[in-house]
């Protein structure tokens, strides 16, 4: 059971996954989180690197996804001025969102990697459902609520990954 909180992949910063990388793989298509992932949860807007990579991604044909479990007006309001498309009150790690992010992308499993910042949410749903799985370091270093006890829970499970040996970076 513990094996769904592993990710395939861990990276500091979004900005570490390029087109390249990416379409080395096979991957056509990234469903990412939003809060914490690509800005703080509190920025409402991205920054002018974020719309950098957002570009460099869509010149490379790799299709981009948002889903977040925040409400329609946060993701809306992040994504519609990008015109990127995006899935609020996701549910995550529930599969409901993952399979519809697909479905519109036009793509398979196979062919798309989910990229987060939390275990529980982002990495499992993403496991669960049989996706490559990404988890990026947080951008802030502050938390909502919910989120600050997911942090603890989140802990205690790397804690023993690491004692476990499997694997080997750092926060």
């Amino acid at each position: 059971m513990l094996k769904h909180f592993l990710p395939n992949q861990h990276v500091k910063s979004i900005f570490e996954i390029t087109p390249h990388s990416l379409q080395e793989k096979g991957v056509k298509g990234i469903i990412t989180d939003l809060d914490n992932t690509l800005v703080e949860w509190d920025r409402p807007n991205a920054t002018p690197k974020l719309i950098s990579w957002f570009e460099e991604m869509k010149q490379s044909n790799i299709k981009v996804t948002i889903v977040s479990n925040n409400n329609e007006n946060r993701v809306k309001a992040f994504s519609h001025p990008l015109d990127i498309p995006f899935i609020y009150q996701a549910r995550k790690p529930m599969g409901r969102a993952f399979r519809r992010a697909l479905s519109e992308m036009g793509l398979r499993k196979e062919e798309t990697v989910v990229i987060g910042d939390q275990l529980l949410t982002d990495v499992l749903g993403g496991n669960r459902n049989g996706f490559h799985t990404i988890l990026v370091v947080p951008v802030a270093q502050t938390d909502g609520f919910i989120t600050k006890f997911n942090r603890l829970v989140e802990r205690r499970i790397l804690n023993w990954f690491r004692k476990k040996g499997m694997i080997q970076w750092e926060d």
